[in-house]
């Protein structure tokens, strides 16, 4: 309405310059002849509401509007007369009056419906560009989401299977250890498997996790692995990929400490770092050198999961220690968890 309403105020100035009676009856009338042709347009724009093939619904509202222009203006003209005035036709001045609107009319709004129309256009190819943006958006959410629990169900076997064969150790070797050691995988798992497919958990949980694993694997070596928990209580309650940390303490149990007769010391240090998360798990096993540790599956899987969750704000990087060890590191940006 504002377009219409400005259009037709200067309409009516343009024909002021030349028009003899009332200024202000003349913008009174051009506002009124435009409001009146806004309808018309809005009417055509839904009905009919089916039209034939070889019509185009915006050539019948600009005809429609131009058509309508003569008749409205007769209309006003009708309504301003005066009883006892002759009719307007049999008037000179006023039929100047109406030739002069009716023809400006005819080459004016025509216009202004065209106008309107590329206007309608330019919104809904607007409005369906942020819709299909909005769409392609939840798209690629979903498709994260989908890579990300492939990933993450790719993780659980691989654990599990891992822990499950560490169980199956001592039970070959008659230890005696066995049943206690599998009551405590029993208890770990029922506390570990419903978070593990969460789309995300905290530090916090994390940690605890790694804890139980620690010390279940320190059941069955108990000679051979000592751990130490070190965090931020600031870092407990950020954000944490579900198994980040747990994929890499296994990696260290698996690859650094089990290889080593010796065994060796496991230290989990999580700090917080200007705004960052750092992770870190070193172990003093027999180092990458002697086992052949690259980025196996489990740790490929883990720098993949980061990258889908943080983009390039996640590394993860694997140092050899001296005289033997590993230090495995993750950091990431420092963000609260979502209830």
């Amino acid at each position: 309405m504002r377009h219409t309403l400005i259009a037709s105020l200067l309409w009516g100035l343009i024909l002021s310059a030349g028009w003899e009676s009332s200024i202000a009856g003349l913008l009174v009338r051009t506002m009124l002849i435009g409001l009146v042709l806004m309808l018309v347009f809005g009417l055509f724009e839904q009905w009919p509401r089916h039209l034939p093939r070889w019509l185009a619904r915006w050539v019948l509202q600009v005809l429609g509007v131009a058509i309508a222009v003569p008749f409205i203006v007769m209309a006003i003209y009708v309504a301003t007369t005066s009883t006892g005035q002759p009719p307007f036709y049999e008037d000179s001045d006023r039929m100047g009056g109406y030739t002069l609107l009716t023809g400006t009319g005819l080459l004016f709004a025509p216009w202004v419906a065209m106008s309107a129309l590329l206007r309608q256009r330019d919104s809904m190819v607007r409005s369906q560009a942020v819709a299909f943006e909005r769409e392609r958006g939840e798209l690629e959410r979903k498709a994260l989401d989908a890579r990300l629990r492939l990933l993450q169900a790719q993780v659980e076997p691989h654990f599990l299977f891992n822990t499950l064969a560490n169980v199956r150790e001592l039970v070959d070797s008659g230890s005696a250890q066995a049943s206690t050691v599998l009551n405590s995988l029993i208890a770990y798992l029922r506390a570990a498997v419903p978070r593990l497919q969460d789309p995300s958990t905290t530090v916090g949980h994390e940690l605890e996790l790694v804890r139980a694993y620690l010390e279940l694997m320190h059941m069955r070596m108990p000679d051979r692995l000592q751990f130490t928990i070190h965090a931020d209580d600031t870092a407990l309650a950020l954000r944490c990929p579900p198994m980040t940390l747990l994929t890499l303490v296994e990696n260290a149990v698996r690859h650094g400490i089990d290889p080593s007769e010796e065994g060796g010391r496991i230290e989990v240090v999580v700090r917080l770092q200007d705004g960052r998360v750092r992770a870190q798990v070193i172990d003093t096993g027999v180092g990458m050198r002697n086992s052949g540790k690259g980025l196996g599956t489990g740790l490929s899987t883990l720098r993949e999961r980061l990258q889908l969750t943080f983009g390039s704000d996640a590394h993860m990087r694997l140092l050899a220690l001296e005289p033997h060890g590993v230090s495995a590191e993750v950091y990431f940006p420092a963000q609260r968890a979502t209830p």
